[in-house]
């Protein structure tokens, strides 16, 4: 099978990676997360101008008409350089909705906003009590008159702060935890009875827990169909899983080739630590956990476009790959380096904090070899 990458691939590649080591180095990410804001907005712009935020929309809304690979290759170089701007919530996860559910109306108006940088989307689908089960929700949306009236809690919706819009799944009939009776519904931030609680995530990025209180919208809100978007939501989380994959192996990456070349700077009995066996051993290890990951990345962004089940199955089996990975590349690479690669100072140990936090996000190891069993039965 051929895996090279087309000359429009390999520019969008060269053109995060240039952004990100002209202008995202340590110091300046340490600057912007320890920030009021917690992000630039500058930056946000210019990513607009670099059409990275045009990617994967359809050339009709202003897009570039690319496909998941575009993203996973975007996705790839932001993870090396820890940026914290929304491109997964608001890009990947806030236009696969819109692409996949939205309305004539919303892909006339909303899209074009994102691509311009002019509106931020941040996915709140999580419940504090629901796990990872998507469909485990007590947010309710009655019907009032030709709307509803929204009611609940929504747990960690990262790019919180910085939303222009929410994407917010409720229940619109049925059991708390049945796949019937799911609706998402596209819902702005400014909107009566819709209030936020900002926090810093432990990995430098920020969420927002959002509360809803007779939160009225029209009917033109719903993204999808009413009473049918568990479908869709997994669809889009699935989809999800693949660019943070490809997130995960450029945070790997950064991590097993800086701790290789830590190796051959420390010093030990007067020797760099890089020529002792065991470590060498320890590193090919991480190299090896690393190259899997990549071709479960490679593997799970060419299926997402199979039936549910291969597409669900192959995000589970991609989650499962790199979450053991990322744990046992992140724990090396700290210990190799020490009390110290887990220190502020040293940015090992953010990419630690990040490959961590990642495999929490949309799911554990835990959560998806139980999925991955279910749909195998």
């Amino acid at each position: 099978m051929d895996f090279s990458f087309t000359e429009e691939q390999t520019l969008l590649r060269n053109t995060v990676e240039r952004f990100v080591q002209d202008k995202y180095d340590f110091e300046t990410r340490a600057k912007i997360i320890k920030s009021d804001d917690g992000w630039r907005k500058d930056y946000w712009q210019q990513f607009a101008e670099l059409g990275i935020l045009a990617a994967p929309f359809d050339e009709d809304h202003g897009g570039l008409g690319g496909s998941a690979i575009d993203i996973m290759v975007m996705m790839e170089e932001l993870g090396k350089g820890l940026v914290v701007e929304p491109f997964l919530p608001t890009v990947v996860l806030g236009g696969g909705f819109l692409r996949h559910g939205g309305t004539a109306a919303h892909k006339a108006e909303v899209i074009p906003a994102v691509i311009g940088g002019e509106c931020v989307i941040a996915p709140a689908y999580a419940e504090p009590r629901g796990r990872f089960n998507l469909a485990d929700l007590e947010t309710t949306a009655k019907k009032d008159g030709e709307g509803y009236v929204l009611n609940g809690h929504k747990a960690v919706a990262l790019g919180g702060p910085w939303a222009d819009k929410f994407i917010i799944t409720a229940r619109t009939s049925g059991g708390q935890r049945d796949e019937q009776g799911v609706t998402v519904f596209l819902v702005d931030k400014n909107t009566d009875g819709l209030s936020t609680r900002d926090y810093p995530t432990v990995d430098g990025y920020r969420a927002s827990e959002v509360m809803l209180d007779n939160v009225k919208v029209s009917a033109d809100a719903i993204i999808g169909d009413v009473d049918n978007g568990l479908e869709l939501v997994e669809r889009v989380m699935d989809e999800g899983i693949a660019a943070l994959c490809a997130e995960a192996c450029g945070v790997m990456k950064q991590l097993v080739d800086k701790t290789i070349a830590y190796s051959r700077e420390r010093k030990q009995f007067g020797v760099a630590i890089g020529s002792f066996q065991v470590l060498q051993h320890r590193m090919v290890d991480m190299y090896l956990n690393y190259e899997q990951s990549v071709s479960m990345t490679y593997m799970v962004n060419l299926k997402l476009g199979e039936d549910a089940t291969e597409r669900k199955k192959a995000a589970s089996a991609a989650k499962v790959q790199i979450g053991r990975a990322g744990k046992f590349i992140g724990q090396n690479a700290v210990q190799i380096h020490g009390g110290m690669g887990i220190t502020e100072e040293m940015d090992v140990g953010h990419y630690f904090k990040r490959i961590t936090m990642i495999d929490t996000q949309f799911g554990n190891v835990d959560h998806h070899m139980r999925r991955y069993a279910a749909l195998s039965e």
